[in-house]
């Protein structure tokens, strides 16, 4: 699912229409620039390339099309963009990733699983900041997550079972973190 909203893959049935084109008829190269002009991805793993620093990471997907110090400062990290990943910690690395999939100033971030890899109060971090990108920089966020107390931060939760969706609920508490179960 993540790869066809992502413009990765088309849909072997159906339609989908994203930005009033229909994926599913376009090219490889129609959708490669779908994907470079309105879609920004964040990945549990962070992805980050070892060797370079964190401005570069950033520097990656622009072609110099945008601000990447701008990026890094809007991710709280503009004073670390001289740091390797190897000198960053888990949440720092992905607030990097992020600043990455934001630098081009993207319609839509797909992030999968962005608070996997941290612990619970970088998770919450990372969601306070995605949360921030969707309400003061209008960027729509569509998280994949199995932790259920990260869905405290949607507006719309929809539950898939078996690649078919299950139920879709509004989450009239966004940003309140779940109580967990006693």
């Amino acid at each position: 699912t993540m790869n066809i909203l992502g413009c990765l893959d088309v849909p072997s049935g159906g339609t989908f229409l994203f930005r009033g084109h229909h994926v599913e008829t376009l090219n490889r190269d129609q959708r490669a620039l779908l994907r470079r002009r309105y879609l920004g991805f964040v990945f549990q793993g962070f992805n980050l390339l070892s060797r370079t620093t964190a401005l570069e990471n950033v520097e990656l997907p622009l072609l110099y099309r945008g601000d990447e110090k701008k990026a890094l400062e809007k991710v709280g990290l503009d004073r670390w963009w001289d740091h390797t990943p190897a000198e960053l910690s888990g949440g720092q690395q992905q607030r990097v990733a992020i600043a990455r999939a934001i630098v081009t100033q993207p319609d839509v971030l797909l992030a999968d699983e962005p608070t996997g890899n941290l612990d619970s109060e970088r998770s919450i971090e990372i969601m306070e900041l995605l949360t921030d990108l969707n309400r003061n920089s209008g960027i729509t966020v569509l998280m994949v997550t199995h932790e259920q107390d990260m869905t405290a931060f949607a507006r719309t939760i929809v539950h898939f079972k078996d690649g078919l969706v299950e139920r879709i609920e509004r989450n009239h508490h966004q940003g309140q973190p779940v109580e967990a179960d006693a």
